[in-house]
């Protein structure tokens, strides 16, 4: 029997309108459990729909996201309600939800967010816990597949800002049963041997199941003893570990880890090259300050003429000394008027001066007689004249 060949399209075609045609399938109500949840910049969400048997994929537009009332993550179990169809370019079958509701968190989420306090509360995700990475690191440690994207990112990344950077590749599984108990090994390892300066933990995205390993205790413990530095580059910017929140530095990619973990030399160099100037420029405008100082102080008479304040201190020691010796005479001078007026008033008050008027002493004993009682008839006495003295002897009446 010959048939003719039609195109994929037509048969995703063929399929969707066979689908479409199903009134059941047009307005279902399915529950699940979310993985793998994206939130587009434009609005709309992806995600996928499962149980422990199977799986489906799901697209809600943004017109229909504004009227939910809670925020959709990974682990949550819901109730969507919406049409099934084809996406005839994947050939994939998908739910477009117009409605979702909350129907109880899935058990991998409940396990993440009571480990999650239960580190929280011991202290592990603390900021005063955290160590600084090094500036110029000389190796770095990688704990990744040894296959797959993010290893090549990370060298690509790694030795185009740096050429001269090593890196160490410590192979772990990143996903599965047993990676978790690997993965903190070859921190205990990294850290036992010295391999690096700082340690990349790095796996690209994927469901909460895919992740799992990043989100269980021992892994968290070992971030947390280890005495070199850890970034955690575990899935798309917007997954959220354990292992980022004790890491002592998350980066949303492998690939920004690269960029935080090794420094740019170009960049560097090119700091430095500013330091270099800003210095040369200092130490110029320095220079010339200092120059502008030396030429103003060269221009000070002092420096001039030095001998100039001696010679002017010269000149104002003799004019001190002229008014001083001025000063003295002339206190000299006072002095002698002021003797020669006391010597004139002395005078005017000698008893030679009323002698010379005619007045006489009379004297007895050396005593002067002042009244007639105090002598008697008979007593020698002495009388001083103005030009010398006569004795004489009381004869009273």
């Amino acid at each position: 029997m010959n048939y003719n060949p039609i195109s994929v399209t037509d048969l995703n075609l063929y399929i969707k309108d066979k689908i479409g045609k199903d009134e059941y399938l047009n307005n279902v109500l399915v529950k699940g459990e979310i993985s793998n949840f994206k939130h587009h910049y434009t609005g709309h969400m992806y995600f996928t729909l499962k149980d422990e048997s199977s799986l489906i994929k799901c697209i809600m537009f943004k017109s229909y996201t504004s009227n939910l009332n809670f925020v959709p993550k990974d682990g949550m179990k819901v109730m969507v309600l919406g049409t099934v169809s084809v996406f005839e370019r994947d050939g994939v079958y998908q739910i477009y939800c117009k409605a979702m509701q909350e129907d109880g968190l899935g058990s991998l989420h409940v396990a993440y967010e009571e480990l999650k306090k239960k580190l929280s509360e011991e202290g592990l995700f603390d900021e005063s816990h955290k160590k600084a990475i090094p500036q110029m690191p000389k190796c770095i440690g990688v704990l990744t597949s040894n296959t797959g994207s993010v290893i090549r990112d990370i060298i690509n990344v790694s030795t185009r800002r740096n050429p001269n950077v090593y890196i160490k590749l410590l192979p772990v599984p990143v996903q599965g049963e047993g990676a978790a108990v690997k993965i903190a090994n070859a921190i205990k390892i990294m850290n036992e041997k010295k391999m690096s300066d700082v340690i990349i933990l790095a796996r690209g995205g994927g469901s909460l199941e895919d992740l799992w390993p990043f989100n269980e205790e021992i892994v968290a413990r070992a971030i947390y003893n280890s005495e070199i530095p850890v970034i955690s580059a575990v899935g798309h910017e917007t997954d959220f570990s354990i292992s980022d929140f004790v890491a002592d530095l998350r980066a949303p990619t492998p690939s920004a880890a690269a960029e935080l973990a090794v420094p740019n030399v170009a960049d560097v160099k090119l700091k430095i090259d500013g330091y270099n100037l800003r210095y040369k420029n200092a130490l110029k405008k320095k220079i010339e300050v200092m120059k502008l100082r030396y030429e103003k102080c060269m221009m000070n008479r002092v420096f001039r003429n030095p001998l100039q304040g001696i010679q002017d201190r010269y000149v104002k020691v003799d004019m001190l000394n002229k008014s001083i010796q001025t000063s003295i005479s002339k206190k000299i001078q006072e002095r002698k008027l002021q003797l020669a007026e006391s010597a004139t008033k002395l005078d005017s008050l000698s008893p030679l001066k009323t002698l010379a008027r005619g007045y006489s002493i009379v004297q007895m004993n050396g005593k002067v007689i002042k009244k007639v009682e105090d002598v008697d008839n008979g007593d020698d006495i002495s009388i001083r004249l103005t030009d010398g003295s006569v004795s004489a002897r009381v004869c009273k009446e």
